[in-house]
């Protein structure tokens, strides 16, 4: 038994919400679940805009089959070939073996290597479309967003984007499909959580996406996961455009790597010190024990980052290597840096993540704290001076 819901008069939602999966790509925590959409238009001719992850939506050609009503499936548009929205198309394929595949060059390459699938292709290029009857379903070729051969299916008839995974989020649909039905602050957090970490390292890519769209009637936007925008859709295209250009909020984020806890009172000690600097906006992280999921998503969010680390045999600690190192893959720009850290015997940590510093070219602020042994008001001294410098420039 599924729920019938109608994005319009002959356009279905068809969702599945997967609770059971622990890491999103076998690597993101999914402590809300996740979405998979896809959608079906039911006009003179039909089309089904992409599918699901395969084994989580039960007989999915079946509801298909219901909601078609004795017609056949004329369109299987690929919007994105990733396997959580590829999963069920040998099925569709097998009960409707006149489907038409629609995609472009670079989707049936990876349909080839995927399912072995070379015969029934419909290639599109920009601009291309086709007609259903009412609706009228155009393409726009949206390269690394976040695929090479991601595309938009746009119907010219009723504003409706069917956007793949851009403007899509974490967190299953609990009743609510629309983000008139939903309580968006549910949502945001694990929104941008998805952009900086599936989408981010492409930012550049979307913002070309942006332009191409530019002159698209958009009223309904119908990405793969998460909510429709049906009621307001420019809220979702403003954070993706503002997240896309790395337009940072007033805030700061302490990050700090420490084995025995001194690194971490000094982490505390700067969090006070930036507080009285009228900062409100301050997260306080140990890199061991925070999934870099949540670290990356929140230096995407706010202005300032003050990263620090104690000494590991010569080096900076493992997990904030790797951490920082993750800054680099994914191009994060637009950032206020502060560096402490300590070591015992010899040092590694801060002179390692000055290295960072000049590698990723973030503005450093002037001062910096690299203790040796256990804190004390004297050998932290210099942190009043990264509070103070790192709250001025993100107030400027």
């Amino acid at each position: 038994m599924y729920n019938e819901v109608k994005v319009t008069d002959k356009i279905f939602h068809i969702g599945v919400n997967d609770r059971r999966k622990e890491l999103f790509e076998n690597l993101w925590p999914l402590p809300n679940g996740v979405s998979y959409n896809c959608y079906l238009v039911n006009d003179e001719k039909t089309a089904l805009i992409d599918t699901i992850e395969m084994g989580t939506g039960g007989d999915f050609v079946g509801q298909i089959m219901s909601l078609l009503n004795g017609k056949t499936l004329d369109y299987l548009i690929i919007n994105h070939m990733e396997p959580d929205h590829t999963g069920e198309i040998g099925n569709v394929v097998r009960s409707f073996p006149n489907v038409k595949i629609v995609g472009n060059n670079k989707t049936f390459k990876v349909l080839e290597a995927y399912f072995g699938i070379k015969d029934n292709l419909l290639e599109v290029k920009d601009g291309d479309s086709i007609e259903l009857g009412e609706h009228k379903l155009s393409f726009t070729m949206t390269p690394w967003v976040h695929w090479p051969e991601t595309m938009m299916t746009h119907d010219t008839d009723k504003g409706i984007l069917f956007s793949g995974d851009a403007f899509g989020s974490f967190g299953t649909l609990d009743g609510g499909v629309f983000d008139d039905e939903v309580d968006f602050s549910f949502y945001e957090d694990d929104m941008l959580r998805y952009y900086s970490n599936i989408v981010g390292k492409y930012s550049n890519m979307v913002q070309k996406a942006f332009a191409k769209l530019a002159g698209l009637d958009i009223k309904i936007i119908c990405p793969l996961h998460g909510p429709v925008w049906r009621t307001n859709p420019s809220k979702v295209i403003g954070l993706y455009d503002k997240w896309s250009k790395q337009e940072g909020e007033e805030g700061v984020v302490i990050i700090y790597a420490s084995m025995y806890g001194n690194t971490a009172r000094i982490a505390d000690y700067i969090a006070r010190q930036v507080a009285e600097e009228g900062i409100r906006n301050i997260r306080v992280y140990d890199v061991s024990k925070t999934h870099i999921s949540y670290l990356i998503r929140d230096v995407w969010k706010y202005k300032g980052v003050i990263l620090g680390s104690c000494a590991y045999n010569t080096c900076m600690f493992p997990l904030m290597e790797h951490l920082t190192s993750e800054f680099e893959h994914y191009g994060i720009k637009n950032k206020f840096l502060g560096i402490f850290g300590g070591y015992s015997w010899s040092g590694g940590g801060v002179r390692n993540l000055m290295a960072f510093a000049e590698r990723i070219k973030w503005d450093l602020v002037s001062g910096s704290c690299d203790v040796e042994g256990k804190p004390n008001s004297e050998k932290t001294i210099n942190t009043k001076a990264i509070a103070v410098n790192i709250a001025a420039k993100i107030k400027a």
